[in-house]
Parts: structure tokens; C-alpha cells; sequence
């Protein structure tokens, strides 16, 4: 593994225990600027990843903890009349940070939900005739619990075409649970991380770095049998959009990279597929019967489709 990756996983590693996949994933993610959902159940470790994440790495950390009460501008910041100076002055929202948690993202209404779009999409706020360019890097990491659903509003496609990757961690073996005791017991295990192992000004680094991963044209032709398998499916309603394939293709190299490859193979597709592709698809009612759930139907895809060989 990459050792600067290896510094920044064992450091989010003082506070999660047992979930190494998924920090390799989440810090994935962000070497792509991609945005992030994970998706569990209370209590198994959501929140303290991420903030685990933001201590380890230098830069602005802002959480907002929705609610169907919250406002657009309370996401997006808004403008006010300055009575000195009388022009109209922007105040910044929780999105002008570089890392926001947007805790319980679904428990926000529609029209907040909105408000994420245009700031995950275009990494800017259009406010009143003007726009304002978000930080850089700047990533989204949103949790939501998919099991209670009395009060909370079902996140719109468009939106959930813009998270790079949803990412569930599950609970922990008794043995971890054993280890999750003792670095409780005294304090927030938080406080374990004692300063970030990397700035904002390496990861600007490293995720060019990440863009000069070479792809040979098989492994790209992979990558769009992959999608285009899900576009003309009789188990499926909405298939993946090219916006999919572009963040198929763009984890594969974070895997290359994170791996010390300067070129991605094929299984670096594989690795990544279904955290990147299953949230993205709706299936159909026959696919539904048959697979159940769209991670099992990317799973199928993956042992259907011929994988190529490299120098082929």
C-alpha cells in the first residue's frame, strides 16, 4: 500500500476498529473528490469515521445536522444588505468548508436537498446573480439510516447519481466489539488522534497523482460493458448514467494508485463497482424478485461479463 495512504488509514484507525475496507474506500473517494453516503444502521460508527477522517486530515471541517426544519440557506449561506455600505454582502453556508458532514441527510426536506445539488455537482453557490467557488478540495459525506423512515423525506435520483460511493460498514465481530470497549472506556477515541497526518495541499497533490493513472483501452471497454449491461436490462428501470462510468473509472485508478500501480487493471474495476454503481441503479420488479437488491445484481453483472486480459 501506498505509504502515505497506509499513515492516513492507520491514523482514521485510532478511532474505527475493524473496518479497514471501508477506510480504504472512503479515503478512495476522496482522492477522487468524490462525494460519500454511508448508509447503516445507528450507532455502528458512521459519524466518528468521517470526523475520524477530518482530524486526520488538515483543512475545514463543518458538520450540519439535518432536519426537516433546516433551510436551503442554512446549506448554501445567503446574502444581506450591509446598512453601512448598503451593498448586499454573502454569508457562507455549511457547504463553504472542504469536508461537510451532512449528518441524517435524509431527514432533510426536498428543497434543502436541493440546495446540496449545484455545490456537489459544481463545487460553487449561486447566490443572487453571483457565484462562489467552494474550497478544494471539497467533499460531501453524508450518513443516513435505512431502516427508520418515519420522518424523513427519500433522497431524489439526481442526487444520488452525485455520491461517488455509499459505503456500509456493519456491525462489528465480538472480538472488535471487545476492542471498541476498552478505547472507549476512558474517553472519545478521537481524542486518539493527536494532529492530521496529511494537509490539504498533499491531497491536491495526490489526487493529481490519482489523474495520471494510465488506463489501457480494455480496461475502459470494461468499464462501459459494466454500465452499458445495466442501460439495456429487462431487471432494471433506471440504468447507469455516464456520470457513473466517469466515477467507475476514476475509483479504479484511486485503487491503482492507493496500490502503487501507476497503471489500473481490471480488478480494480471489480473492487470498486458495486459501492460505485449499486446505489445508482432502480430495478425493475422482476429484478427485484431475482436479485433482491442492487448490490447483488452488480455482483452478477461482474461474474457475467468477460474480464480482459491486460496486454490483450
Amino acid at each position: 500500500m501506498n505509504n502515505k495512504i497506509r499513515l492516513l488509514a492507520d491514523s482514521i484507525g485510532k478511532v474505527i476498529v475493524g473496518k479497514d475496507d471501508t477506510i480504504i474506500r472512503l479515503i478512495a473517494s476522496m482522492l477522487c473528490e468524490g462525494h460519500v453516503l454511508l448508509e447503516d444502521v445507528p450507532g455502528v460508527g458512521k459519524t466518528q469515521l468521517i470526523t475520524a477522517l477530518s482530524h486526520s486530515v488538515g483543512g475545514k471541517f463543518n458538520r450540519i445536522q439535518l432536519t426537516p426544519d433546516v433551510m436551503p440557506s442554512d446549506i448554501a449561506g445567503f446574502t444581506m444588505l450591509d446598512s453601512k455600505t448598503g451593498d448586499f454582502i454573502y454569508r457562507d453556508g455549511a457547504v463553504m468548508c472542504n469536508f461537510l458532514l451532512a449528518d441524517e441527510i435524509n431527514r432533510a426536506s426536498p428543497k434543502v436537498q436541493s440546495a446540496l445539488l449545484e455545490a456537489m455537482e459544481e463545487r460553487q453557490v449561486s447566490m443572487d446573480g453571483r457565484i462562489h467557488k467552494l474550497p478544494r478540495p471539497f467533499l460531501v459525506m453524508a450518513t443516513q439510516n435505512p431502516v427508520e423512515t418515519y420522518g424523513t423525506f427519500h433522497l431524489p435520483e439526481a442526487q444520488m447519481d452525485r455520491f461517488f460511493m455509499k459505503l456500509s460498514m456493519g456491525y462489528p465481530v465480538p472480538e472488535e466489539e471487545l476492542q471498541i470497549l476498552e478505547r472507549t472506556e476512558m474517553h472519545n477515541p478521537i481524542a486518539n488522534i493527536d494532529a492530521p497526518v496529511m494537509t490539504v495541499g498533499e491531497i491536491l497533490e495526490i489526487q493529481q497523482e490519482v489523474r495520471d493513472i494510465r488506463v489501457a483501452d480494455n480496461v475502459k471497454k470494461y468499464v462501459v460493458d459494466i454500465v452499458t449491461f445495466t442501460r439495456n436490462d429487462r431487471n432494471t428501470t433506471l440504468g447507469i448514467s455516464p456520470r457513473g462510468s466517469i466515477a467507475l473509472y476514476k475509483a479504479a485508478k484511486a485503487f491503482a494508485y492507493i496500490h502503487e500501480r501507476e497503471y489500473a487493471v481490471p480488478d480494480d474495476v471489480k473492487q470498486t463497482a458495486v459501492n460505485v454503481l449499486a446505489h445508482r441503479i432502480i430495478l425493475s420488479p422482476q429484478g427485484r424478485t431475482e436479485f433482491g437488491t442492487p448490490e447483488k445484481y452488480i455482483e452478477s453483472i461482474l461474474n457475467t461479463i468477460a474480464v480482459p486480459a491486460m496486454g490483450s
